[in-house]
């Protein structure tokens, strides 16, 4: 529900003989400031404008609808979509030339490579990475590395 204060702002903004598209910058303008309080999460500011501006449709600007994306019903796309996954085939997976060489490289280059690709992975893949293993399996790998390094032990 849209805050009085915005109302008012719409309405002067219709009595003013201003665009629809200025009296719905009211709408969109409220939403801006509730992304930037963090009222509710919102991916981009595109979508902070679009939710502004469902606001002042319902309010009843007058303002064109939404442009579509070339979508169709939901029915007919969720089957179609069902067929297709069940009749394509995977593709045998080709070595890019990359990969391939990357084999030709030096240890210590090789090395550096996959380095700088792990720096740039995101924190989410590096927690996925870390959560999928359970916690026993996170210490039996601890013993087996302390066991390969020369198995230290604790001496009285």
């Amino acid at each position: 529900m849209p805050e009085k204060k915005t109302l008012q702002r719409a309405r002067r903004a219709k009595a003013e003989g201003k665009a629809p598209t200025t009296q719905a910058g009211a709408f969109v303008r409220e939403e801006m400031e509730h992304t930037k309080r963090g009222k509710h999460p919102v991916k981009s500011r595109k979508q902070a404008i679009a939710i502004g501006l469902s606001k002042a449709r319902r309010s009843g600007v007058k303002l064109p609808a939404p442009k579509r994306g070339g979508r169709k019903s939901s029915a007919a796309s969720a089957g179609g979509r069902r067929a297709a996954s069940s009749t394509r085939k995977t593709a045998a997976r080709k070595t890019t030339a990359r990969k391939s060489s990357a084999g030709s490289r030096s240890g210590g280059a090789r090395r550096a490579g996959t380095k700088s690709g792990a720096t740039r992975r995101t924190a989410s893949t590096r927690r996925a990475g870390t959560t999928r293993r359970a916690g026993a399996a996170r210490r039996a790998g601890a013993t087996r590395k302390t066991s390969a390094r020369g198995g230290r032990s604790k001496k009285a």
